[in-house]
């Protein structure tokens, strides 16, 4: 099965690609991030032509989540208090981000991680309760599903390898040494790199600003994975960054992520 994953920064701006990309890229499973569209105005009709089922978790204008795969998931669930009790949640749950279902009998969470705006702030603040309550959401799925796939924007690049320049990387969002131990303390629970299975060096990004022609000088970070359980880590074939979407006039800022299992 391929699962991809992809920040669309707008699927309604976006609708013509990704429709064009699922036509060349047929894949299994699609996980989208920052849809921007409440669960009323997502173009599920769109998608039914190509054969794909819409699973949708969204907000105005902000954030959304939503899951396209070409057979029905099972036990769907959206925001973490699907699995984690409410009081513990909070209001972690007010912004639309996690969806989950499962296909196949694989358990796929697609994440769209806060940003965090700046270190410091009482966004970064945010992220950061947002990534403890992660790791309890995905511990507690593990103990249900040992096949787990963890996809998604993840607003974090892990090593110095996945961006172009970490020189100032102590106090840049995205690369802090605190925003990088709370993921690594999610990765504790057995989950691993699929992209770095297959690809061990440095120079291949999956977002890239909009600004000083990031894109077509490879100025770019790689911030959306996909984590495998070892269940599914052995069994995974490929991991690839398509980046013919961010070719186009007028892409999403990110390129989708291509697993194989």
């Amino acid at each position: 099965m391929k699962i991809a994953t992809w920040n669309v920064n707008s699927i309604r701006t976006r609708l013509q690609q990704v429709t064009h990309w699922l036509q060349h890229q047929p894949v299994d499973v699609l996980c989208l991030q920052e849809t921007k569209v409440v669960d009323e105005g997502f173009p599920v009709a769109a998608f039914e032509p190509l054969g794909y089922h819409a699973y949708v978790y969204g907000q105005k204008a902000y954030n959304g989540v939503a899951i396209l795969s070409r057979a029905p998931l099972d036990h769907v669930s959206r925001g973490f208090a699907a699995v984690i009790d409410p009081d513990q949640v909070g209001d972690l749950d007010e912004q639309k981000r996690v969806i989950m279902g499962l296909f196949q009998g694989v358990c796929i969470v697609n994440l769209y991680v806060p940003n965090g705006a700046s270190v410091g702030s009482e966004k970064y603040e945010y992220k950061l309760r947002w990534l403890s309550l992660l790791k309890q959401y995905l511990s507690d799925l593990l103990s249900e599903n040992p096949a787990l796939l963890v996809c998604g924007d993840f607003n974090i690049a892990l090593e110095d390898r996945d961006i172009h320049d970490p020189t100032h990387k102590q106090t840049h969002i995205m690369a802090s040494p605190t925003e990088r131990a709370a993921l690594q303390q999610i990765l504790t629970l057995g989950l691993q790199d699929a992209f770095r299975k297959f690809t061990p060096d440095g120079g291949h990004y999956s977002w890239w600003d909009y600004r000083a022609a990031s894109f077509r000088r490879n100025l770019g970070w790689r911030i959306d994975h996909h984590y495998l359980s070892a269940a599914l880590y052995e069994r995974a074939k490929s991991c690839v960054i398509d980046v013919s979407p961010r070719q186009l006039e007028k892409p999403s800022d990110h390129a989708p992520v291509i697993v194989e299992i």
